[in-house]
This record gives structure tokens, sequence and C-alpha cells, in this order.
């Protein structure tokens, strides 16, 4: 095969690679949500979600998570950090500080991964319509359906996508990673909380990371996109004027 070409396949997949590696995962994690939602429409899976929440109650009293009374607590905490008021300020404190400082469109970016996360969420609740587990007492107060976990999907949307702006704009990897690293951690831990506390079945939580995951990278993959066709169609025309001046 021509060198040429293959150094013009290389240069070509170098400069995509961050798209590709993202569209990859976007895939896998819808994949993943898609499978999971098959399996609780046809009740597949229910004798596996009652266990994995059964093994987090005293089997003497279903009323009591297992744990000392403090992790109680820091499960509850845990769990705030996925509702709608913390995740709500989080977001409107983000964006401001994005219009004040001059980034419009990455406001609107945030905007729209968020509320279109939030919105997908409950219009996937409404459709599966899923019961709240029965197996113990809640530990939260719950008033919409079970599927996908919105506390879930939600911490994945603003944690996550939040947390990938900051990484990009530090120059050291080590900073970068610490950040990945807590926007995921506090992912997971609104999630766990959810199921410590009964009120959503693991699967549940798990779809809900999946969707959010999948929703996130999609949205910034068309924001990729039209980033792109952006700056080419402006660089188009740039050159056109270019031309012409110089003709």
């Amino acid at each position: 095969m021509d060198k040429s070409l293959l150094s013009s396949w290389y240069r070509a997949l170098r400069g995509n690679a961050l798209p590709i590696i993202v569209g990859i995962i976007a895939a896998l994690s819808a994949y993943v949500f898609l499978e999971v939602a098959d399996e609780v429409a046809e009740a597949e899976i229910l004798g596996v979600d009652s266990g994995l929440l059964l093994s987090l109650r005293n089997p003497d009293d279903l009323a009591d998570p297992i744990g000392p009374r403090w992790l109680e607590e820091m499960m509850r905490d845990f769990t705030a950090l996925g509702g709608i008021g913390v995740t709500t300020l989080v977001t409107a404190g983000a964006v401001a500080y994005l219009v004040m400082i001059g980034k419009r469109a990455m406001a609107a970016y945030v905007v729209v991964t968020v509320v279109g996360g939030v919105a997908l969420s409950l219009a996937l609740k409404a459709g599966f319509d899923r019961p709240r587990p029965d197996l113990a007492p809640h530990g939260s107060h719950v008033y919409t359906q079970s599927f996908p976990s919105g506390h879930a999907t939600t911490a994945a949307v603003v944690y996550l996508t939040l947390g990938a702006m900051l990484a990009r704009i530090q120059p050291l990897w080590r900073v970068k990673a610490l950040i990945l690293t807590m926007a995921v951690a506090l992912t997971v831990a609104v999630g766990f909380s959810r199921v410590y506390l009964a009120v959503h079945w693991p699967t549940d939580v798990v779809a809900g990371w999946a969707l959010g995951l999948a929703w996130a990278l999609g949205v910034w993959l068309v924001a990729m996109g039209i980033t792109r066709f952006t700056r080419h169609k402006h660089g188009s025309e740039m050159q056109k004027v270019a031309d012409q001046m110089s003709s």
C-alpha cells in the first residue's frame, strides 16, 4: 500500500482520536442501557435486583440498612448530591460563570446537556413505569417511577460533563486525572446511595449511569461536530476573500 496513503490515514485518525474514543464509549453506554432496559421490561432480572438490594439490609430488620448510623446519614448526604435542588444550583452556578467570562456557547451546551438529560430520564420513567422497590422501607422520599434512576442519570450528566470541561483546561495530566476521578466518584456515590436507601433497584442505577454517560457524550459529539463545521466554513469563506483580494 502507498506509504503516503497510510500516512494520510494516520494523520486523520490522530486528529480525530478523541471523537472516535468518545463515540465508542457513548455507543457502549447506550448498548448497556438498552440491554438493561430489555431485561427490566421482561422482568428477567428481578431476582438479581432483589438479592443485591437485600444484601444491603439487616436480615433481622429490613428497615435497618447494614452499617453504623453515620453511614446511613452519609448515604442521605450522597443521595442529595444527585437531587434536583443541588444539581440545579451546581448547573446554574456553572452556567452563570461561563456567561460572565464570555463563554456563551459553552454555557448553552451545559444547559442543553443537563436539561435534555433530565427530560429524557423523566420520559423514560413514564414509559417504563417500573414500581419502586417494596422489599424494605424507603430511606428517602420518592415521587416518580423507578426506572431509570433520575439521581444516577442526573449525577452522570452534571458531574461528568462539568468534570470533563474542567479537565480540558488543565495542562497537567495528574490534575486532569484528579478532576475526572472526583467526578466519577460523585456519580458512583450518588447511585450507590439510592440502592442503599432502598429507593431504587440496582438495575435502575446501572441504567441511569449508562443513560447519563451516553447522553452527555452524545451531546458533546454533536457540539464538537457543529464547532468543526463552523470553523471549516468560516475558514473557507476567509480563504475565498483572500483569493479575491489577490486576484
